[in-house]
């Protein structure tokens, strides 16, 4: 089949699942992964003769988007902070406003001083590796209590080339972390299993619900946990950093306040969304 024809063939089977917009993005994606084609290609070469064995790859992907199964997990594969990042549906697909969260960490750092950073609750990785790559002489750990999560952060420090150091952890059973940190970041689960009803199919049926839900009655369990062991370990200046639950603002400063924590700053992200807190001792 021709690509001009199974782009036809391929917006059909999407159409009423998917806005023209993104059944675009997905063909783009696979027949970068698949061919080795770019976007242009749709205009350059639209007559390309996509082999047999070539099309059943893409047939089994365009199945599964009909599923509505993230394309990351399909080409097993996103970027992040303008690195590349393997993912699967053992770790949460990195989001944007997760950058936002990086973009701030680093933007508050002294670049110059060699300091000690631990991201909790790590996933695929992206936090740790991105300050890692841009703080080159930081020394950086990561926690996660997946052992399948941490195979993959693990991939990813070595295809970006950095070293961290990895810790298999369940940090709500933690009484002490490995040292003094001069960062704490974290951006541990926290959405309130009533906010289920507002999250997409392709994110509820595929990603890992230990790393997005938390209970209803009890949404900043890991806030608090992380909190209070930011109180023994963080070094005099340093400093705290969260990624919230956009509902929840007010209710995670008031606890940061109540354990002893100042210099409070919420930020919003690009979706004006309440999403960021810093804060130190």
């Amino acid at each position: 089949m021709q690509l001009k024809q199974y782009k036809v063939y391929f917006s059909d089977k999407l159409s009423s699942i998917y806005p023209k917009t993104e059944i675009d993005t997905f063909f783009s994606y696979l027949i970068e992964e698949y061919l080795g084609l770019q976007r242009i290609d749709m205009i350059m070469k639209p007559d390309f003769e996509i082999s047999t064995e070539k099309e059943k790859a893409l047939n089994i992907a365009l199945e599964r988007l009909g599923k509505e199964e993230p394309i990351q997990y399909i080409i097993e594969k996103t970027e992040f902070y303008g690195l590349p990042f393997n993912v699967n549906r053992h770790t949460l697909i990195p989001r944007p406003e997760t950058e936002e969260l990086v973009e701030w960490v680093l933007n508050t750092t002294e670049k110059e001083k060699k300091l000690n950073f631990i991201d909790i609750g790590t996933g695929s990785g992206c936090i740790p590796i991105s300050l890692k790559k841009n703080l080159p002489s930081a020394n950086v750990s990561a926690i996660d209590i997946s052992d399948d999560a941490l195979k993959i952060a693990k991939q990813n420090a070595q295809l970006n080339n950095v070293i961290i150091n990895f810790i298999r952890r369940d940090i709500l059973e933690t009484e002490e972390l490995p040292q003094l940190y001069d960062v704490i970041v974290s951006n541990p689960p926290y959405v309130r299993n009533l906010e289920k009803v507002e999250i997409k199919n392709n994110v509820l049926e595929n990603e890992p619900h230990l790393a997005l839900f938390v209970d209803d009655n009890n949404p900043l369990i890991f806030y608090s946990k992380i909190a209070d062991l930011a109180k023994d370990h963080l070094t005099k200046n340093g400093i705290l950093f969260f990624e919230i639950n956009q509902y929840l603002g007010k209710e995670t400063m008031d606890m940061l306040k109540e354990k002893g924590f100042i210099n409070i700053e919420l930020r919003k992200d690009f979706l004006t969304n309440d999403r960021m807190i810093k804060a130190s001792l």
